[in-house]
């Protein structure tokens, strides 16, 4: 195993890596102000955006839950890495080699990067076989269902070979492991030893956000196989299905720019829309649709204004009812709109391309039903709407749902619509709705009592922005030091430094100008991020707040000048306070004495240089 990884190696990394870049693999990221952006909190759950980034400063922070830190720690709290393995996975995505204490160019071989690996060599495997003789069956599945070659390559698809052993041997021989091959999913245990996982199967890579892969979906093609229609690879380190979305990798520019998915419930289906146009199109891998996709989407989508579109497609099935009836419970916790898109004659987008061709995959999402309406009409199925004991049912089944809308603009406009699905006075409707409202808040009720009990509980240590006193001193070195800590390397090095030496009147903000005083190289890349990192607690989160927060400017040359006046003024304010001293102290000396003489002097001088920081 090689030593720790040179720390010229580590900088070099670190430098050479645009922090936005990483993060808005992640995270849909918006202009916020010079130099800085602004997104939904990869590490909480937020409707609106708090998380700021400063790719000059290749720094983040949250301003909701306080996480911050560089483009290291942002990969090994979202990835669960260690530290070498982050700055492995950059130095490869760069193409920098790093450097061992031992003295050698040290291998990849810490536990996650090497699965990793083990999944794109088993995806480059599976996409090269494709091609042979044997994969004729795989090849034909595929054609039948409007994939050529080309598309079968944009996705990735490939092909496991019936044997035994074929992916294990060709795996094994690159230098995998068999722990490494089990740990990874691609091989299982038997009584006789291991064995390919998938066998005789088309497969499908799936991967992260980024590109990477974590794991695959495979589809039976024979006959003889006894195992499941769909067989996914299991829960690993780094592949949990129930965060992982398929085609969002090749979506996701999409999705951030038009802030709209389209959820659709298989890979054939996946591909199907993206041929036709229908690029923003993603598919659950072997689970349902849940809360922990919906995070993943809402990061991506930056949906923080009710603009977003989320259109999910189901079959008209008891079973794809049953997924919408389950995806309504978690609608609501997204911002967007939700519809629902059911095909004709109950078509997928797969055999609906097939039969009728791209634009009617286009024309599906046109014709996208408000998923609230498609709801109601799930629960008012199955009552004889022709009898009043039907619509009352019909009416109890259903009014939870109108209630449970957050828009007070859309419930009342759903009781006039599920009076008219009902057939019933619209007065009636409204009132059985404000019962099911007053049923169903009440738990809620409880539940943010108890949650703020906990919060009662806990001590409130963090100082933060939003904390501090509103007067015009501490307004000053608010400013001034959210202008150091962004700006501090253009501003004049005289008048940084003396701006810096002074001391503040608040305890917190003079803690961060503690930790951004003894900084010296100014012009390294990361100053300032180190510079927060060396606040004493409970003043950190603050120092990150004022290293990410927007400054008031519109411009970088605007920002430095600004920063570069509220220097002046913390230099002015210390001269006027000590002028103020010095006045005071010479109501208490004699006029002709030495103390009057040396104090008349000190106020000449401060005059003096109060007019040479003035005039800059």
């Amino acid at each position: 195993m090689p030593g720790r990884i040179l720390q010229a190696d580590v900088d070099e990394v670190k430098a050479r890596t645009n922090i936005a870049d990483i993060i808005g693999e992640r995270v849909a990221l918006k202009s916020a102000g010079v130099g800085a952006l602004k997104g939904l909190c990869p590490f909480h759950d937020e409707r609106s955006p708090s998380f700021n980034v400063r790719p000059q400063a290749g720094f983040y922070h949250c301003f909701g839950c306080g996480e911050s830190g560089d483009v290291y720690s942002f990969l090994r709290n979202l990835d669960h890495l260690s530290f070498t393995e982050a700055v492995e996975r950059l130095a490869a995505r760069i193409g920098v080699t790093l450097h061992y204490e031992d003295g050698g160019a040290g291998p990849e071989t810490s536990g996650r990067a090497r699965l990793y690996a083990a999944n794109a060599a088993a995806a480059e495997f599976f996409r090269s076989r494709l091609a042979s003789p044997d994969a004729d069956i795989a090849r034909r599945f595929l054609g039948e269902r409007g994939f050529d070659a080309g598309a079968a390559a944009h996705f990735g698809v490939g092909y496991a070979p019936k044997g035994w052993s074929g992916m294990l041997d060709a795996l094994s021989a690159q230098g995998f492991s068999t722990d490494e091959l089990t740990s990874s999913g691609l091989v299982s245990q038997g009584q006789r030893g291991v064995y390919d996982r998938f066998r005789g199967r088309v497969v499908w890579p799936i991967r992260d956000v980024t590109g990477q892969v974590l794991g695959f979906g495979a589809r039976r093609l024979f006959d003889d196989d006894n195992g499941p229609k769909y067989l996914n690879t299991p829960e690993t380190t780094i592949y949990k299905k129930a965060q992982v979305l398929y085609g969002l990798d090749l979506a996701k520019r999409d999705v951030a720019r038009s802030h709209r998915v389209v959820v659709v419930e298989g890979y054939t289906d996946v591909m199907a829309c993206h041929l036709a146009g229908v690029t923003t199109a993603i598919a659950t891998c072997g689970t349902a649709f849940g809360s922990d996709h919906i995070t993943v989407l809402r990061r991506v989508m930056g949906d923080d204004s009710t603009a977003g579109e989320v259109v999910f497609t189901f079959d008209p099935d008891a079973a794809g009812q049953k997924a919408a009836l389950r995806a309504f419970a978690d609608a609501k916790r997204f911002n967007a709109q939700t519809y629902v898109a059911v095909g004709p004659d109950g078509l997928d987008p797969c055999d609906l391309r097939l039969a009728r061709g791209d634009g009617a995959v286009r024309a599906l999402m046109d014709d996208k039903a408000p998923m609230v309406e498609f709801v109601l009409d799930q629960r008012i199925q199955g009552f004889d709407l022709a009898t009043v004991e039907g619509r009352i049912g019909a009416l109890r089944a259903s009014a939870p749902v109108v209630a449970e809308l957050r828009d007070p603009l859309l419930q009342p406009e759903y009781v006039r619509v599920l009076a008219r699905r009902l057939g019933m006075d619209t007065e009636d409707v409204r009132r059985e709705v404000e019962r099911a409202a007053r049923g169903e808040k009440a738990p809620d009720r409880g539940v943010d009592q108890a949650r703020a009990s906990e919060t009662d509980a806990e001590p409130a240590v963090r100082v933060t922005l939003a904390s501090l006193p509103r007067t015009a001193d501490i307004a000053l070195e608010r400013d001034a030091l959210m202008g150091l800590l962004q700006f501090g390397h253009r501003i004049d090095p005289d008048l940084r430094a003396r701006a810096l030496s002074l001391p503040f009147v608040h305890p917190g903000l003079d803690a961060v100008r503690a930790g951004v005083a003894p900084v010296t190289d100014f012009d390294r890349i990361g100053w300032a991020a180190d510079a927060v990192g060396s606040v004493r607690e409970p003043f950190r989160s603050l120092a990150a707040e004022l290293l990410t927060s927007d400054f008031p400017a519109q411009t970088d040359e605007v920002a430095v000048a600004s920063a570069s006046a509220m220097c002046r003024r913390l230099i002015v304010r210390a001269l006027d306070r000590e002028k103020s001293e010095m006045l005071g102290a010479i109501q208490r000396v004699p006029v002709d004495s030495e103390d009057g003489r040396s104090i008349r002097l000190r106020l000449r001088e401060l005059d003096l240089q109060r007019r040479l920081v003035e005039d800059g």
